[in-house]
């Protein structure tokens, strides 16, 4: 049993950031036009505009709560917030989150399973991936129950100080993690697993969606009429 966990959490996780990584940098040089996000929108509109604002506004809080409560030191917190209150600050808020988030997936697989038109277009990976994110996140949340009965902080420095760990590249000690409930584990296991399977799936506009803020810092686009030294009511003559 040693020898899984120590796989789970020790190998695994390099694993799948090397797939991550790699595997996003491959797509993109070698298949650029696969590299889109397949929107159903002209199909049909109903759920999916409230499902996907619901979805993404919720996974995106996630996302940012994730990695700012795992990667952030005890030391840089603990002088204004006990580590007992960063966990119930994590609970409340990530259970608003997740609860948003959980309500608007529902919503996307619901359009993407029931919807005969919108399936007919869908690809099974597209299914595939919403199952894996609704999983994920249903379990995210079974979490939330056991974060609350054990209010002192605990459970919050052992899964930070194993990120944190993993990212510096210092030893990790498994054992110490195969201590905690199972949805913990699973939740773990499964969310390194999509990073695996990022690369291979419709997620990867993921990357072009926060690309979009070079945007904000790009110069203005010039813009020439091609009628611009014709006088005012002339046009130009056919070819």
């Amino acid at each position: 049993m040693n020898g899984v966990y120590g796989f789970l959490f020790q190998v695994y996780p390099y694993v799948c950031f090397t797939v991550f990584v790699m595997g996003s940098l491959i797509r993109f040089d070698q298949n650029q036009y696969s590299w889109k996000s397949d929107s159903s929108q002209l199909l049909r509109a109903g759920l999916l505009r409230w499902g996907s604002n619901l979805f993404h506004f919720g996974i995106l809080f996630l996302f940012f709560g994730h990695l700012v409560g795992l990667f952030t030191p005890h030391s840089v917190y603990g002088v204004f917030m006990s580590a007992g209150t960063k966990q119930m600050l994590a609970v409340v808020a990530g259970g608003i989150a997740g609860a948003l988030c959980f309500v608007g997936l529902s919503m996307l697989l619901y359009r993407r399973v029931f919807d005969q038109r919108i399936r007919l277009t869908s690809h099974r990976t597209d299914i595939a991936i919403l199952v894996i994110l609704w999983v994920q996140l249903v379990v995210g949340l079974i979490t939330l129950p056991f974060s609350w009965a054990h209010a002192d902080g605990s459970t919050m420095v052992i899964l930070a100080d194993w990120a944190q760990r993993i990212v510096t590249l210092r030893p990790v000690d498994a054992t110490v993690l195969s201590a905690l409930p199972w949805p913990y584990l699973f939740h773990i296991v499964f969310g390194m697993t999509i990073f695996l399977l990022f690369p291979f799936s419709r997620l990867v506009h993921v990357w072009s969606g926060f690309a979009t803020v070079g945007f904000l810092f790009r110069p203005h686009q010039v813009v020439r009429s091609r009628r611009l030294n014709v006088p005012a009511g002339h046009n130009l003559p056919r070819p």
